[in-house]
């Protein structure tokens, strides 16, 4: 056992909170799918065993995190907790300004604002946009514009890898529009 040498790191935990969840069948699964039109959205939670939809609210929080959430200065202005993930960010990015958000989509929220204030009428460029990114653009009055490789969206057929985007027409949309 001694000269087997660890090639990948790893943080070694113990799960403290398991919440039970449900099963279903193949047979609910399709029936949920039908009953909602498709549409992952309005899939109630409790009919969901593993969540691809989302990465919100599916791992475990560790004890750390518990004791972080018991002690921390919750006060709606000037908590400590706020001046220490600033010092933070800063520390590691250099960004004098720091604006915490609760989730990538309230932030991806603000730097659309912030790119629509700069730079009006941007095509934004994506192999395929997430549906609140896609809205976040939008509603900034910019294009959300996908260009996947053909592959990506022959859904019954595998490939390597069906993230790339389609490099010609890539080349074509920064001719042709504002893009950033």
């Amino acid at each position: 056992m001694k000269d087997i040498v660890w090639k990948t790191k790893f943080e070694p935990f113990k799960i403290k909170v398991v919440e039970p969840i449900g099963v279903t069948t193949p047979k609910e699964r399709l029936a949920e799918l039908q009953k909602s039109y498709f549409n992952t959205f309005n899939i109630p939670a409790e009919k969901v065993t593993i969540d691809f939809l989302t990465d919100s609210g599916t791992g475990a929080m560790s004890h750390t995190q518990w004791g972080a959430l018991m002690t921390g200065d919750e006060s709606y202005a000037g908590a400590k907790s706020f001046y220490r993930l600033r010092d933070t960010i800063t520390d590691i990015t250099g960004c004098k300004y720091v604006i915490p958000v609760h989730q990538g989509r309230a932030a991806e929220r603000i730097l659309m604002g912030v790119i629509a204030a700069i730079k009006p009428n941007q095509t934004i460029i994506s192999n395929a946009h997430f549906d609140t990114t896609r809205a976040n653009v939008e509603a900034n009055k910019m294009e959300a514009l996908d260009i996947p490789v053909k592959e990506a969206l022959e859904f019954g057929k595998p490939a390597p890898f069906k993230g790339n985007m389609d490099i010609a027409k890539l080349k074509k949309a920064i001719k042709e529009k504002r893009c950033l």
